[in-house]
Order: C-alpha cells, then structure tokens, then sequence
C-alpha cells in the first residue's frame, strides 16, 4: 500500500503547475492526497528530487521548491462525481467532487477552488 501511495504522491507533484512551493505547503498537499504519513510523504519529497521534479532552493531562510511539472488537463485529467464528499482540501462537504485522475488512481476529492489550489493553478 505504501508504494502505491509513493506513486500517486510522486503522480500529484508531477502535475503541480506552479513555480516555487514552500516546503509545508508541498507537505500539505502531498499529505491531503495520500495520507500524512510522514514517511510517504518524505519518500514523495526525496524521490522527486532525484527524478529532477523538484529543485530545492534554500534562500531567505524557507525551504522552497521549483516544480518542474506537467501540469493537468482539467477537461482529460480531472472527473467530476455527485455524491457526498467531504473535501481533503479544506474539509468542506461537498455535493460534486472534483477528482485528479493519475494511471495510479485518483486523487480527491476536491471543491472547486481546492483542486485549483492544489494544483498550482491559483
């Protein structure tokens, strides 16, 4: 189970499309995907380093890091369900969920301005 969770981790931070994350930032939306284990969350971080995904930049005293991602297709990528969902964003109940589909499985579910947030797209 972990393995999988490393590779949906890794599959969310691929996807990111924002320039410089913060490293709690990055944590949080790595754990709101996959769980908080630390220890996945550690190994998404690492492995993602090594694959050159994420750059760290240690300036002004707050690990941040670059995303070298692909980005999503909101119109290919993320599907919409109805149902009763609570957010793993925000916590919010939700009515429609909004979830990020990877080979790996699907991440969410999400509102509508979470995903966006989660994604780097706002």
């Amino acid at each position: 189970m972990t393995d999988e969770k490393v590779r949906l981790g890794l599959a969310l931070v691929r996807s990111i499309d924002d320039d410089g994350v913060a490293l709690p930032e990055l944590m949080d939306r790595i754990e709101e995907a996959v769980g908080d284990a630390p220890a996945v969350t550690r190994e998404v971080i690492d492995r993602a380093e090594s694959e050159g995904v994420l750059s760290r930049d240690d300036g002004e005293g707050e690990a941040r890091f670059s995303v070298d991602g692909t980005g999503v297709s909101f119109e290919d990528e993320v599907v919409t369900k109805e149902g009763d969902f609570d957010c793993a964003r925000c916590g919010r109940s939700l009515s429609t969920g909004y979830f990020v589909r990877f080979d790996d499985g699907d991440v969410g579910p999400y509102g509508s301005t979470c995903i966006r947030k989660t994604l780097g797209r706002e």
